[in-house]
């Protein structure tokens, strides 16, 4: 086994470098490593500078397995991440954290044993195994493979500009910019907050059944919100982009796009009013929009609330839940996005999975888990927060399909209703569906055109039912660039969603309360 590293040496020597905000790949003295480069089953992976290999991994599988469990598998992570914040033009954070540990699951019939450490020496990993492992009834041990097989992955995202290289000097320019375009925009702006993050998350998952698997998985992010002020009145609104890239995603003008995004969606909440109540048409904007389908339908193909009869979508597979003309999927392949992922959090590739064809139900996101007990292969859904929790099926990047329609077609055919353009804050009962949504920007349709914006209005409905009452889908399909991160079960994870252009007949718009 390799060297031993002590996690508080490892952890003062991250602080150390966290000070200058230039934390490189590795500390105490191990090589660097590129991040956009996976070591799947090489002897040279990033995680052999801490002790492990493959030796030490059998053990402990070994001893998740001594039980007679029927799946045992181990996660082991090491992320960085790393922000600095401006407001009033003023640096006013600047902040990084590292995280180091592995979890370790036994998994009996639809039972899971999970411990964790933080402490990678080999006694402690060997400890929270034994502790795993009591899921299952005493018996016989459950066989580990000798030799474990890599896995290859096909790449989804690269990075061009390393985040280790990006530090204060780098990026503080290109918030000064941004800063300077949305204070500029208009004089009614009078604070201006921007908050950019990085992080490189690198993960090694091993099995029982031999599978080795390691991934380097980056991620930007940029938020800036925008406050201003007229005639007594405030307003503020928002923008934010995320992206699994490195710096060259986040170039000077992308970047000066976003800040005057902001700062335009900001000054026309002073021209926009809330629209009348009561059921009408909407027609949900193409991008972000999608977070309706996310939450409020979304979440009810996920297998566990299937498998636990919760989802109102439980034993519907092959059945028709929507017109012909919407199709749904989950996909972990669209390069670069938020949501995407090389290899789920089990070890299983990345891939896209057709959840609706054609407005037929034909699949649900499944973990090992759930594609054990249906008796299908598992669909790549298997995601946690960290080390520290068991993987369950999540959703990755999830959206609708292009449809036959134009969106000024859809528009047109709407004679009283509303235009819904970005959302914020909602709630939604997951196994039914049932949700209430804040339509942060909008505009209202009159006679087929689009009139004056809108704000403080809620939408209230049963997401299955506003599936039923597609009545047309654009061909303009966005994926949105947004920071979206999805919680279930105390855990968060990345997430990406879109929608193209689509009218829902009827949903009850609601007031501000």
């Amino acid at each position: 086994m390799g060297r031993h590293i002590d996690r508080r040496m490892f952890l003062g020597r991250a602080a150390a470098g966290a000070a200058a905000l230039s934390v490189p790949a590795l500390f105490g003295g191990c090589k660097r490593v590129p991040m956009n480069e996976v070591f799947a089953g090489t002897k040279t992976g990033h995680f052999e500078a801490f002790g492990i290999d493959h030796d030490s991994i059998r053990r402990v599988l070994l001893q998740v397995s001594k039980k007679g469990c029927d799946f045992g598998d181990v996660f082991f992570q090491h992320r960085i991440v790393r922000g600095l914040g401006l407001e009033d033009g003023k640096v006013d954070r600047a902040v990084a954290s590292v995280d180091l540990g592995c979890g370790i699951r036994a998994v009996k019939g639809d039972q899971t044993g999970y411990a964790y450490s933080e402490d990678l020496d080999i006694i402690a990993l060997l400890r929270a195994a034994d502790t795993a492992s009591a899921i299952a009834a005493e018996g016989g041990p459950r066989p580990v493979p000798e030799v474990f097989s890599p896995t290859s992955l096909t790449p989804y995202y690269r990075t061009e500009r390393p985040w280790e290289e990006a530090g204060v000097t780098v990026k503080k320019p290109l918030l000064d910019a941004m800063n300077a375009a949305a204070a500029g925009f208009d004089p009614r702006i009078k604070k201006v907050r921007i908050y950019f993050e990085d992080e490189v998350n690198r993960i090694l998952v091993a099995d029982t059944d031999g599978r080795v698997t390691e991934d380097v998985q980056p991620m930007g992010t940029v938020y800036i919100s925008c406050l201003a002020e007229h005639n007594g009145r405030r307003e503020e609104n928002y923008a934010h982009k995320s992206a699994r890239a490195g710096l060259e995603a986040f170039d000077a003008e992308t970047l000066r796009a976003l800040a005057l995004d902001a700062a335009r969606k900001t000054v026309l909440l002073f021209d926009a009013a809330r629209p009348p109540p009561g059921e009408m048409p909407v027609v949900l904007a193409a991008g972000s929009s999608g977070i309706l389908l996310h939450e409020a339908i979304g979440h009810g193909m996920e297998a566990d609330f299937n498998r636990k009869n919760i989802s109102i979508y439980s034993g519907r597979i092959g059945e028709r839940i929507a017109p012909a003309f919407v199709s749904i999927v989950d996909d972990a392949t669209v390069a670069g996005a938020r949501g995407a992922v090389n290899v789920d959090d089990e070890g299983n590739p990345g891939q896209r999975t057709v959840l609706v064809e054609g407005g037929v139900l034909r699949s649900y996101m499944h973990d090992r888990i759930s594609a054990a007990h249906y008796k299908l292969a598992p669909t790549g859904n298997g995601r946690r927060q960290s080390f520290r929790h068991r993987p369950i099926p999540r959703m990755r990047c999830t959206y609708m399909l292009p449809g036959p329609d134009s969106t000024e077609s859809i528009i047109a055919s709407v004679k009283k209703g509303i235009y819904a353009v970005t959302f914020t804050n909602g709630q939604v009962q997951i196994g039914a569906g049932d949700f209430t949504f804040y339509i942060k920007t909008g505009f209202l349709i009159e006679n087929g055109k689009l009139t004056r914006p809108i704000k403080d209005a809620n939408i209230i409905g049963n997401g299955p039912k506003v599936l039923e009452q597609v009545t047309a889908v654009a061909a303009d399909m966005a994926l949105d660039i947004g920071r979206w991160t999805c919680g279930k079960d105390g855990q968060s994870v990345p997430v990406s969603l879109g929608l193209p252009t689509i009218k829902v007949a009827s949903i009850n718009v609601g007031g501000v309360k």
